[in-house]
């Protein structure tokens, strides 16, 4: 485990990759707007 782990946090830092040991940062208001406006269509569709 160590720099050139594909799989440890820190071999993903160093490589410069994103995964499940190190996950992307998420910008939470876009996540929000975003479900908004699924709900909404899908409101729509129903009605």
């Amino acid at each position: 485990m160590g720099r050139g782990d594909k799989r440890s946090k820190r071999g993903k830092i160093w490589r410069g990759s994103f995964g499940n040991s190190r996950p992307k940062a998420v910008n939470v208001e876009a996540q929000a707007a975003n479900k908004a406006a699924e709900e909404k269509k899908a409101s729509k569709k129903t009605a």
